[in-house]
């Protein structure tokens, strides 16, 4: 499941001008600091964890949907418009010249414990979902896994709590809803079809993406847009026709969280909150993390019941110590992997991010085959290939802007 990074712009605070000391106003030749506002953010994409919350940006807008370039004037009344996306989605553009061999240390070091630990919670939480057949109660697990972490974060000052609004909740919420649904939609496919499998379908998110933009707000691919997306379809279509373990339930829960997930895009351009400083990317997700166990939480006990006890995991024959430690790390790492996702979403630019969860579905895909040994046929390997390549050209391609006529 996708993941997520989140950005917060804000304007430069006024300085008040202080009469120098000297007739010379500016004796040793100083540089004045500079105070223009921050570079514009991209929406992001909070990957369920797989790919879920996406991820998620909260700007300043000119408008619900306009993504023109902000005013530097001062606006009395601020406000900040919640954005997520897919795996695909950005933050802003690293700054030319602040690199360096620490930092490119730093972005290596990131990239591959974003790909460690989406590797790690897709094969733990295969061998939960194999044995153990609750979704619903797995993924509010993880949530609680989630919430916990959050809760040590805030509560040991390692990050500041935010002051937040009933405004600012009933705007986040309809984003806590499908970042729930898709992460719940992601397990049910794991549950039912090989993680490779999954990946492979869940590659079609770009086409869903492009699908609800220009259906709910009016934005037409451009003619090369349309072209990288004929691969990923067929690839994807050849890829199932051959899967070993297509079964129709896998196959439909992964369209489905492809939807949730794209779905954020949709809604974070028509839903605004009012400013708050202290609501930034991590605190946002926080939040989303903790309004989504709250959702998802009733639904388990409802639909599937208390299924989760050492008596119950007695009861089904299961080993209580992997269970629990698999379902554990599994949790730690579908957090971990959003948080880290987020952190690599503030250095780099859209497109090196979207190449980058190109190349992390690739690398799932092949770890979950080799551990797994799932069978793959010469066709199926093709159409997995084919599909990912058609990912590969679109994270390539959307960056082109159309000329003006």
């Amino acid at each position: 499941m996708q993941s997520a990074a989140l950005s917060l712009s804000s304007s430069a605070p006024l300085l008040r001008h202080r009469r120098p000391l000297s007739s010379n106003p500016n004796p040793l030749h100083l540089r004045p600091l500079s105070l223009s506002s921050s570079p514009k953010p991209s929406p992001l994409a909070i990957h369920g964890l797989p790919d879920p919350l996406g991820f998620i940006s909260l700007r300043r807008p000119r408008s619900w949907i306009s993504d023109a370039p902000l005013s530097s004037e001062p606006e009395r009344a601020e406000s900040l418009t919640v954005h997520a996306s897919s795996a695909s989605g950005s933050v802003e553009e690293s700054k030319p010249g602040s690199g360096g061999l620490l930092q490119t240390l730093q972005l290596g070091s990131l990239f591959g414990l974003w790909y460690l630990f989406n590797i790690y919670f897709n094969i733990y939480n295969k061998q939960v979902l194999k044995v153990y057949h609750y979704p619903i109660t797995i993924t509010s697990f993880q949530f609680v896994v989630g919430t916990v972490l959050v809760l040590l974060m805030w509560s040991s000052n390692l990050h500041r709590k935010p002051k937040i609004s009933s405004s600012q909740l009933m705007a986040i919420l309809p984003l806590a809803l499908v970042h729930t649904l898709g992460n719940l939609f992601t397990n049910m496919s794991l549950g039912k079809v090989a993680v490779s499998f999954t990946h492979t379908i869940k590659a079609m998110e770009p086409f869903f993406s492009v699908l609800l933009s220009a259906l709910f707000l009016g934005e037409m691919p451009t003619l090369w847009v349309v072209f990288s997306l004929v691969p990923i379809v067929g690839g994807v279509a050849l890829a199932s026709l051959t899967e070993a373990s297509f079964n129709w339930a896998g196959f439909w829960s992964a369209m489905a969280s492809n939807v949730t997930f794209q779905s954020r895009n949709v809604l974070s351009k028509k839903l605004m909150v009012k400013k708050e400083e202290s609501l930034d990317n991590i605190n946002l997700f926080s939040i989303i993390t903790i309004m989504s166990l709250f959702l998802l939480a009733p639904v388990a006990l409802f639909v599937e019941g208390v299924k989760f006890t050492p008596a119950y995991l007695q009861s089904a024959g299961l080993n209580l110590k992997e269970v629990y430690t698999r379902a554990l790390i599994s949790g730690l790492c579908f957090h971990a992997y959003q948080q880290v996702s987020y952190m690599i979403l503030a250095r780099v630019s859209p497109v090196t991010h979207s190449v980058g969860n190109c190349v992390k579905r690739v690398v799932v895909i092949v770890t979950s085959v080799l551990f797994f040994r799932t069978p793959v046929s010469p066709i199926n390997s093709l159409g997995t290939g084919v599909a990912l390549a058609g990912v590969f050209l679109y994270s390539r391609v959307k960056k082109l802007k159309p000329k003006a006529a």
